[in-house]
């Protein structure tokens, strides 16, 4: 019909099936130029963590209204201004104006990740592109442990394994707060990655119970960690307290009540009491951890022990006890016991408060002491200061003598020395002249010069 208006632009192809995406397709084709400096074309990269939404710009400063289009890795069409020739539900449009064209990507994936080309038709015509990154947080992350139950001193295996992720994790073990080392190997498989990071580590006492942490840094994924409780088996720690006389000296005719407390893993089954190089009093009673002496005497002075066991070993507390006079009124400064370590190992798990008690008292009435397992000994008394400043000065009284003599000598050596220097020589007599060639002693005097006839003049006159 005449004067009937014609559409134009996309809308005039309509009803000519397949003539929109060819109509497409050359006009992406005549935009198609190297990458430029994009002088009018703003876009940025884009990382995605796997499943979530990526969002593409496409932005236009000093906007002419020249056409905008987004394209795939493939340099197929997503969008041509706001129309979506390409059949992908998942791409949607967030924003279209002259100046930008925004697009949104759900459920991303890795087949996703590449270049998106943006275009502006201009003349000449403009393209830029933004690079999509699919992150991959780990699928699973495990802890397998060498031994479920492990003894002191042991050293034991622990593995990390964080599988499948993109890229490949970073894994960091912890004990408790304190991070430790392990060795990491990684594996590829197509895109993926997995990691899996050994930590050998010695066991002790004080570790059971405590979790040990595999921790992974990701880029995907933000505190993701596993643990797994250490079981640490160990033998018996013993301590012994005295339950009476609580405070003040052991004294004759009182009684004397010790008490013994064991703890290990497993609980100590077996604990006994005895006395350290000979045999226990008779009028001793033990009942159980418990040992009573009713009524003390000096002759109960000695070290007394208690034992505990289990099956991971034997651990042992010792007690000194000695015994007052009735008369004696000075009190140790301190009370207690000395516990004295198995093994180089236990001097770490002993009981650091305990204190030596100064043996300043007379030998026959000598107080109770503590040694703790680092002290072991004891404290020197007052005596032993004194005798030690005594030995000092009879060791300075002998050295300086000694220097005395040393220098001396040596000067006798020097004045010795200087004479022979000045007296060094060789010295010939006439007495024999004329017998060096003698076959014996009497031929010898017979050829002498002068014979017997000289003798006058080798007499020698002394005035």
């Amino acid at each position: 019909m005449a004067g009937r208006a014609q559409p134009s632009g996309p809308a005039a192809c309509g009803g000519a099936p397949g003539l929109l995406p060819l109509l497409l397709l050359l006009l992406s084709a005549a935009a198609i130029i190297p990458r430029g400096d994009g002088q009018n074309l703003v876009t940025e990269d884009v990382t995605v963590v796997e499943g979530d939404v990526a969002t593409i710009s496409c932005r236009v400063k000093n906007s002419d209204d020249s056409v905008i289009q987004l394209l795939n890795p493939n340099r197929q069409t997503i969008y041509f201004r706001d129309f979506r020739p390409l059949k992908d539900s998942r791409f949607q449009l967030v924003n279209f104006s002259n100046s930008e064209l925004r697009v949104s990507l759900t459920n991303v994936s890795i087949s996703d990740e590449g270049r998106y080309f943006c275009q502006l038709y201009t003349d000449p015509p403009q393209e830029i592109y933004t690079t999509i990154t699919v992150l991959v947080p780990p699928r699973n992350l495990v802890i397998d442990i060498q031994k479920e139950i492990a003894v002191e001193g042991e050293e034991i295996e622990l593995n990390c394994t964080a599988m499948a992720s993109r890229p490949a994790t970073t894994i960091r073990w912890f004990k408790g707060n304190k991070e430790l080392t392990g060795k990491s190997e990684v594996e590829q498989w197509s895109d993926m990655y997995t990691v899996t990071s050994q930590l050998l580590l010695k066991v002790g006492r004080e570790d059971d119970g405590v979790p040990v942490i595999c921790l992974v840094d990701h880029p995907a994924v933000k505190d993701l960690q596993t643990q797994r409780y250490l079981e640490v088996m160990y033998k018996p720690q013993v301590r012994v307290s005295q339950n009476y006389p609580v405070q003040g000296l052991t004294r004759e005719g009182e009684p004397l009540e010790l008490t013994c407390a064991a703890f290990g893993k497993p609980q100590p089954t077996d604990m006994r009491w005895l006395r350290v190089d000979d045999e226990m009093p008779q009028h001793v009673v033990v009942s159980g951890s418990n040992l009573l002496i009713s009524n003390l005497n000096k002759t109960d002075n000695g070290t007394y022990r208690c034992e505990a066991s289990n099956a991971v070993g034997k651990s042992h507390a010792d007690y000194m006890l000695f015994v007052y006079d009735t008369t004696a009124t000075t009190e140790p400064a301190v009370h207690g016991f000395t516990q004295l370590p198995n093994s180089a190992e236990e001097l770490d798990y002993g009981d650091l408060s305990g204190t030596a008690v100064p043996l300043n008292a007379s030998t026959e009435a000598l107080p109770t002491v503590q040694l703790s397992n680092a002290s072991l000994a004891f404290r020197p008394d007052s005596r032993a200061g004194e005798e030690g400043a005594i030995r000092s000065v009879d060791h300075a009284v002998v050295g300086g003598v000694v220097a005395v003599v040393v220098f001396a000598m040596l000067c006798l050596l020097i004045i010795l020395g200087r004479y022979f220097a000045r007296h060094k020589g060789t010295y010939f007599t006439h007495e024999a002249k004329g017998a060096d060639d003698a076959a014996d002693a009497d031929t010898a005097i017979i050829n002498a010069e002068g014979g017997q006839n000289n003798s006058e003049e080798k007499k020698e006159y002394f005035i």
